[in-house]
Formats: structure tokens, C-alpha cells, sequence
């Protein structure tokens, strides 16, 4: 299975695409600009040691990629997917990564997105029969981008379609240290993206970097 990074020239999105490579995935990293697609898959074989991802445009990656994980900011994500919409085909699985949060005052605040979560708001701009799961929103990108730090932590899926849920959560299952849990539908990526925020403060606060979550008692 192929597996595309869209947004992978940054720092989650090359964490995620080193993660998956690492674990024995194809990956293509895609970018608009596909000089800085390349740069992004160099710079990750470097770190890997062996020239295994790939980097191309974005709709060589969408040809060649049955799932694709969305890892812009969140302020480029909607962007980004009106710019893609035309390239998706029905069976496309975009995963989101993302999570919509600011800093005021020194500290993380959720972007808040009229009662729903960023995820959803990114699945209205998706062309019918493309659904969004939600993955990998409580990871801090600079741990995924560490290959010698154990990750040793859960990753919450979510989606509507509970088979897209199963496929995705088998990805995640690639990764040593990784337990994916099933979240249930979209509208939990609401708690999702504020347990994100919430890390991103305990770090703050404790100065750390990694915060992260493992469920006890599943």
C-alpha cells in the first residue's frame, strides 16, 4: 500500500512520513511546488539511511496514493484541500492530523470552529464520497520526528465510515509503540483537538516537549 504525506515539507507531516517509512510503508510526500516535495523525501532518506520515500506534485501523489494523511496547519488545510478536490476519486481516504489552536498570553487556546470541530470543518469542503478520519491529533510533531524516542502512546481514530476507521487503525498498528483506539465518528475529533491543546499547555507548564496519551484499563 502506498501511503501519501499532502503538506509532508513540514515538520508533522515529515515526522509522520519517516514513522510510517521506517515501519515498511511506501510514501510519497506531495507538495504544489514539487522541488520542495523532493527536498522534504531527500532530507527524510538522509535521517533513514536508504532511499525509500518518495516526493512528487500533489496529483502525482493522489494518483499513486489510496489514503492520504493531511498534514498542513490547520489555517492551509482548507486551502489545501480545495486545491486537491478536482484529483480525488471515490476509494481516497484523507486522514486528518491537524488542530486548530493559537497562543495568547504565552499559552495554547483551541481555535474554535462555531460548535464544531476542525475536522468536520475540513470534511464540508470534501467532494461527496470522499470521508474524513481523524488520526494522529495528540502526537506532538517533533516526537513523531525523533526515530529514537519510543512513542509509547494511543492514537485516537475517528470517521464516519467505520471501515475507513479499520483501515486507517491497521496503519497506525505498523508503527512499534503505537495502539490505535477506535474514537467513534467525526464529532469526536471535537475532544480530540482539545486534548491536543491541553498537551501542548502540560508542556508548557512542566517544560517538556512530549506530552502524549495512553488510556489504562482497555
Amino acid at each position: 500500500m502506498q501511503l501519501g504525506i499532502l503538506g509532508g515539507t513540514g515538520v508533522e507531516g515529515m515526522g509522520l512520513a519517516l514513522r510510517l517509512a521506517n515501519a515498511g510503508a511506501s510514501v510519497i510526500i506531495g507538495s504544489r511546488d514539487e522541488a520542495r516535495a523532493l527536498a522534504s523525501a531527500r532530507s527524510c532518506n538522509q535521517k533513514l539511511g536508504r532511499p525509500i520515500i518518495a516526493g512528487t506534485a500533489n496529483r502525482e501523489m493522489l494518483r499513486a496514493c489510496g489514503i492520504v494523511f493531511l498534514t498542513v496547519p490547520f489555517s492551509a488545510a482548507i486551502e489545501a484541500v480545495e486545491s486537491i478536490k478536482a484529483d480525488l476519486l471515490p476509494g481516497h481516504i484523507l486522514v486528518d492530523v491537524t488542530v486548530p489552536m493559537h497562543f495568547s498570553g504565552g499559552r495554547a487556546e483551541y481555535a474554535e470552529q462555531d460548535g464544531i470541530s476542525g475536522a468536520e470543518r475540513i470534511a464540508e469542503h470534501l467532494p461527496g464520497g470522499i470521508h474524513l478520519v481523524g488520526a494522529f491529533k495528540t502526537i506532538p510533531a517533533h516526537v513523531l520526528s525523533d526515530l529514537n524516542a519510543q512513542l509509547n502512546c494511543d492514537v485516537f481514530v475517528c470517521g464516519d465510515v467505520p471501515e475507513e476507521r479499520v483501515r486507517v487503525m491497521e496503519i497506525v498498528r505498523w508503527i512499534p509503540t503505537l495502539r490505535p483506539l477506535d474514537a467513534g465518528p467525526l464529532r469526536t475529533a471535537r475532544t480530540l483537538e482539545r486534548m491536543s491543546v491541553l498537551a501542548v499547555n502540560l508542556n508548557r507548564t512542566y517544560k517538556k516537549k512530549g506530552a502524549r496519551y495512553q488510556i489504562e484499563g482497555l
